[in-house]
């Protein structure tokens, strides 16, 4: 084992282009859902059912502080972030993906006054990268947005100006649809979507949350301390109902959108906030997740047009219901990985729960679909691995030093995994 320390959406056409190019080009992966796709373009990829330290690690790389980022990954490099803790300085780093040496790790923002965290859950640099052949696109939200040259690293082009006070942090990451570059801007003060050109990064278009706030806030202000207004999830680009949608949960309202024009297709009220959960779609359905105070877990279809609240929920759970996990939704069954260590198991179609079992921990990151097996990866760095089906089956657990705030990525047979201090290869017979 090399140990290296640091130096300072798509629909199916494009994703089955993206998918021969890259293994994991953005957030939960080339389908947006965490499903790792093998050569054959099935679930039979190869990864290892087991690891430690010291068993099944090809390379570990320590990084400079703080990033929760998820690693993307193609044609051989890794690409991530980091922040300063203070907030002040934004990073953006690139690692060989075979050696896991440090190619770049360069300073792209500076902020003279970032607003406080308030938790130790977030930090400044949480938004995933996004890759596609020869760019890398990297974000922290309201404190700048950049695209770069993924073989020169030439900075090709940054944004600055686009307002809003995430309050908690940044967390959205970016989604890439043809030749649109989409951001979410839930903060305590607006709360909008915009698209930025690929190519030069100025914006195409710009669609404000339509929420009705009702008693939320005076005088258009947020109320408290403006929790109730924020949000942190992203989108998901998929094809429903005959049309392309872009699926992206808010705080008291979840939307779609028309990803080319940011079209308001439909959308769906509830009396949750601050979601988390990126959204996953199948069975004719779309599973939504509503966030804080109630939490509820929604399977909504997505054929409606204007507010479907009263018409299109075809069944509501709140139990075992995630409040930052993104769930596996595979074979008609629905996996919620709980914050609280509780993993559960719906049918997706009717919403029965086939089992609920605690695995333990605090579970932050998503989980991958790969080989019949869930792997979910908890804060205190442990991988509990589920055999996919009707009933629960325990078939691994592997413990690294640190947690695991970010989720992780699939290049060819190995997992890349950020722990809270390295960044680690794992495929069978790395030592």
């Amino acid at each position: 084992m090399r140990i290296h320390h640091g130096v300072a959406t798509l629909v199916a056409t494009s994703l089955a282009a993206l998918s021969v190019q890259a293994d994991w080009p953005q957030f939960r992966g080339p389908t947006q859902d965490g499903h790792a796709i093998g050569p054959s373009g099935g679930q039979s990829v190869g990864l290892p059912l087991k690891w430690s330290e010291t068993e099944n690690v090809k390379w570990k790389t320590a990084l400079d502080p703080l990033g929760w980022s998820s690693p993307v990954v193609m044609l051989g490099r890794i690409w991530l972030t980091r922040a300063t803790p203070d907030g002040k300085d934004f990073f953006v780093i690139c690692v060989d993906d075979a050696t896991g040496k440090i190619l770049l790790n360069e300073k792209l923002f500076h902020s003279d006054s970032p607003e406080p965290l308030g938790n130790n859950v977030n930090c400044y640099a949480s938004p995933s990268p996004a890759l596609e052949k020869g760019r890398a696109y990297v974000h922290f939200g309201s404190y700048g947005t950049a695209c770069l040259d993924s073989q020169t690293f030439k900075i090709i082009w940054k944004r600055e100006d686009l307002p809003c006070r995430h309050f908690r942090g940044p967390a959205s990451s970016v989604v890439l649809h043809q030749n649109l570059l989409i951001l979410t801007m839930d903060g305590v003060d607006q709360q909008y979507l915009t698209a930025l050109n690929k190519t030069d990064g100025r914006t195409v278009w710009r669609t404000d949350r339509t929420t009705d706030w009702g008693d939320i806030g005076a005088n258009g202000k947020p109320a408290g301390d403006g929790d109730a207004r924020k949000g942190f999830t992203t989108p998901l680009i998929v094809e429903l109902a005959g049309k392309t949608q872009m699926i992206s949960a808010g705080s008291k309202a979840a939307y779609s959108y028309d990803p080319r024009t940011g079209k308001e297709l439909w959308k769906i009220r509830y009396p949750g906030h601050t979601p988390s959960m990126t959204s996953v779609a199948g069975q004719g359905l779309v599973f939504i997740a509503t966030g804080n105070g109630p939490s509820e877990l929604l399977a909504v279809r997505p054929d409606g047009s204007g507010d479907v609240t009263d018409s299109h929920v075809v069944w509501k759970a709140s139990r075992g219901v995630p409040r930052m996990p993104s769930p596996i939704l595979t074979n008609n069954r629905l996996y919620l990985p709980g914050d609280n260590g509780v993993v559960a198991c719906l049918e997706a179609s009717t919403g029965k729960e086939l089992w609920q079992e605690r695995i333990g921990g605090t579970l932050y990151a998503s989980p991958v679909l790969a080989d019949g097996r869930i792997f979910c990866f908890n804060s205190t760095g442990e991988t509990t691995v589920l055999k996919e089906g009707d009933t629960f089956e325990l078939l691994a657990r592997n413990q690294l030093d640190a947690g695991f705030m970010a989720s992780p990525a699939v290049s060819g047979k190995a997992f890349i995994l950020r722990t809270k201090t390295h960044l680690y290869r794992i495929e069978d017979g790395g030592k």
